[in-house]
């Protein structure tokens, strides 16, 4: 791993309230995901449908875009492609121009962060105002999402309380929680009435209806996309599904894998801009379609599962590294398992490769996955296309890149004495004659472990010992 990345683990873990915040809130993510799911059989079934129905909409994806498009058209929903986050922040920046908005109001989105629009816009002199809850502190402190659902989730509600004190002097301090959320509901209330563009993103998108689903529990998503007369929903072109009957299930273990909630508190439903004689909604909705490589991964049969991507969470609040070192060590817009399977496969195994490395390969986030992603596996994949040789063969970015000679040499040795028993038996039996030699000290490792030690004898002697001929 490169030692940016050694550094930030090592400076996230030297920061004992942020680690106690992210046990505290993990496991209680843990325990509520569990209640939702009595029945295991339950579970299993509708994981399975779940997996179904991602992999049939992936399956078809260049004609089911097509169909959406074609139906958001038809519905009067603006629709465009970026296939970089910079033409995806052009295509918004043109919008906001053409309305000469001179600030924007977001609901929850990770494309947005995965575009860098807020600092894309505030470059331009556009202020951009978080609505969602959380995001709305991490903007205050400055900081990006730990978490891809509850984005401040690093933090306390004394920190929270703290913050909101020093950014608003004239308010009362507080840190009970339902009196801090009702203070920043009221700080945003007149900015959703007073912005002419609001921004979300998509959970789904349904191809059959040309229809977008939202789902949220604050209520700014709704206030995002209703109150000021532009809306714009920007999205990756994974989301989408082919039919309307696909979105029950899918909410159904959303939410539950999520926060362990049956349902969320709102559940939105675009179909269009605001009709003659209807007296709310926006004026104009916009649509924009992100690939930021999602083509590259969409290529490969094995990576493919990895757009199966519900954006639940699940992974990271059953992952042991991302509960130890959090989500702000990985460095990217999405952390934890998912991350480290997206995110290399977006930038390339050389910008971000390391990620597939931040694993035990412990499985707990495939057993959790609503949509069953082989998360292990695919980390596996990213591994091994990092230190290939036939990159010919591979169309991940960056492959071959990770590749060292030391590395390499090491393995190629090792090969080599593996297949010739003579020099293999003859190894390793000198190395039991000299293991009083072997050093106690391995660096980080036996700060808090005992340094391996090798047997007296080697297994093949041993079994000899047995009296078993193994010819």
């Amino acid at each position: 791993m490169s030692s940016e990345f050694r550094n930030t683990v090592r400076a996230n873990l030297a920061k004992p309230e942020v680690r106690a915040n992210f046990y505290r809130a993990m496991d209680g993510l843990m325990t509520r995901r569990l209640d939702q799911f009595p029945d295991k059989a339950e579970l299993e079934r509708l994981r399975t449908q779940s997996m179904a129905i991602r992999a049939n909409a992936l399956s078809k994806l260049p004609e089911l875009l097509e169909t959406l498009e074609a139906n958001l058209t038809r519905n009067g929903i603006q629709v465009h492609w970026a296939e970089t986050p910079e033409q995806g922040n052009q295509i918004v920046q043109a919008i906001l121009e053409r309305h000469n908005a001179k600030s924007i109001i977001k609901g929850k989105s990770m494309v947005s962060e995965e575009m860098g629009m807020n600092h894309f816009l505030e470059a331009l002199g556009i202020e951009c105002l978080e609505s969602d809850l959380g995001e709305f502190i991490i903007q205050l402190d400055g900081e990006t999402p730990s978490h891809i659902i509850m984005p401040a989730i690093h933090k306390n509600r004394v920190q929270i309380a703290k913050l909101f004190h020093e950014k608003f002097p004239d308010i009362p301090y507080t840190e009970d929680v339902d009196e801090l959320t009702q203070m920043a509901r009221r700080i945003l209330r007149d900015k959703f009435y007073a912005t002419t563009v609001g921004l979300s993103g998509v959970n789904f998108m349904v191809a059959e209806t040309g229809t977008l689903c939202l789902v949220e529990n604050e209520g700014n998503g709704r206030m995002s996309t209703t109150a000021p007369s532009v809306h714009i929903a920007v999205t990756g072109i994974e989301k989408v599904v082919e039919s309307l009957s696909d979105v029950p299930p899918l909410l159904s273990i959303l939410t539950r894998s999520a926060t362990g909630q049956p349902i969320t508190t709102y559940f939105n439903m675009i179909s269009g801009p605001r009709k003659p004689g209807e007296k709310d909604g926006p004026e104009e909705v916009h649509l924009v379609l992100l690939d930021n490589g999602r083509s590259n991964i969409y290529s490969d049969p094995e990576l493919l599962a990895t757009l199966r991507c519900i954006r639940c969470g699940a992974c990271i609040n059953h992952c042991p590294v991302y509960v130890r070192i959090g989500g702000h060590s990985y460095g990217t817009v999405y952390p934890g398992p998912i991350g480290s399977i997206l995110e290399p496969q977006k930038a390339g195994l050389d910008v971000h490769g390391e990620l597939a490395q931040a694993s035990t390969l412990c499985g707990a986030c495939s057993e959790v996955c609503p949509v069953r992603i082989p998360i292990p596996s695919i980390l596996n994949r990213l591994r091994y296309d990092g230190v290939r040789r036939d990159t010919a063969n591979t169309n991940t970015v960056g492959s071959g890149k990770r590749r060292t000679l030391s590395e390499a040499a090491t393995w190629k040795t090792w090969a080599w004495a593996a297949t010739h028993p003579a020099i293999y038996h003859a190894g390793s039996t000198l190395a039991t004659r000299f293991k009083g030699m072997l050093p106690t000290n391995l660096g980080a490792w036996t700060t808090v472990r005992s340094a391996p030690k090798l047997a007296e004898s080697t297994l093949h002697q041993q079994v000899k010992n047995l009296g078993v001929d193994h010819e």
